[in-house]
């Protein structure tokens, strides 16, 4: 093609428009994009017209993060976002249906597609949850086989690590902050909103804490395997993570409002995490630490 490139569009550091892909007819692309809002949503994108023409998907309380299609059969599949962890929504009943097939084996543990042949009847499957740096599987369609290939730390015993669960807060401005608490073995915490209970022995009691903030700042805890959250736990803290405001996925306000307050209105964040984690009997008082690297 010989014509010369010309610019489709101009943005600042506050907003973006990412291509993820084009329609099937070449003619326009995907993408994922927060202009004129405070969520990032997937949208269809006129290259020609130079300007958004459908606003696709968007979900509430969080960015998107990806959409998936089907190159055989040329369909969307789905898109998916984190809220505590990642979710999918599907948009394709076959898509689903081979999802849900490959699920029902590998019950408790996220499951991502991580490549598949051209003739999309051969996937390679990859898990992983909190506990578990997971496996590989190959899923074969046709013969509605699931194959193990490769666990990718069978060292490490799922049973013997800990959960890693959801929690929520209140800033002292009115935030939601949303974190992750992970409990010592033997634990169960008392008062908490959520059910923070271990399977082992519970017993009720203030622990110590490590508040181990995400570097960055400029990104995101999510649910997911983290290797330091469970050598602390194994050793008897509790950890706690926090996303605290500048933490990206919640939409361009929370990050926005964390410009110029580097160490003023976010320590607040991780401040006012503490304050409730001894409220509500978690946190030992005496005993509280905190660790992190970059950020």
């Amino acid at each position: 093609h010989d014509d010369p490139f010309h610019e489709i569009i101009t943005t600042n550091f506050r907003e973006s428009l990412s291509p993820l892909f084009f329609t099937f007819d070449n003619k326009q692309f995907y993408a994922l994009s927060n202009l004129n809002r405070d969520k990032s949503a997937i949208v269809l994108f006129d290259p020609e017209e130079k300007k958004e023409v459908e606003v696709m998907f968007e979900h509430e309380e969080v960015d998107l993060a990806s959409l998936s299609y089907s190159r055989k059969r040329k369909v969307l599949t789905g898109y998916s976002f984190i809220d505590w962890k990642r979710q999918v929504v599907f948009l394709d009943e076959e898509a689903e249906r081979i999802y849900r097939r490959v699920e029902r084996s590998l019950p408790g543990c996220d499951i991502v597609f991580s490549s598949r042949t051209k003739e999309e009847d051969m996937f390679l499957i990859r898990t992983y949850s909190d506990r578990s740096l997971g496996a590989y599987y190959l899923f074969d369609a046709t013969a509605d086989s699931l194959r193990h290939l490769a666990d990718v730390s069978p060292w490490l015993k799922e049973e013997e690590l800990c959960e890693m669960k959801p929690v929520s807060y209140q800033s002292r401005d009115g935030f939601t902050i949303h974190g992750y608490l992970t409990l010592p073995p033997g634990v169960i915490a008392s008062g908490a909103k959520q059910s923070l209970t271990s399977n082992a022995v519970a017993q009720t009691h203030k622990v110590p804490v490590v508040v181990n903030p995400h570097g960055g700042p400029w990104v995101r805890d999510a649910w997911t395997f983290n290797p330091e959250v469970q050598f602390l736990a194994n050793r008897g803290y509790a950890v706690f993570q926090m996303n605290y405001r500048g933490s990206t996925g919640y939409g361009k306000k929370f990050w926005e409002s964390s410009f110029k307050q580097w160490g003023k209105k976010m320590q607040d964040d991780v401040s006012d995490g503490v304050k409730w984690l001894i409220e509500q009997g978690i946190a030992n008082p005496e005993k509280v630490g905190i660790y992190g690297g970059s950020y």
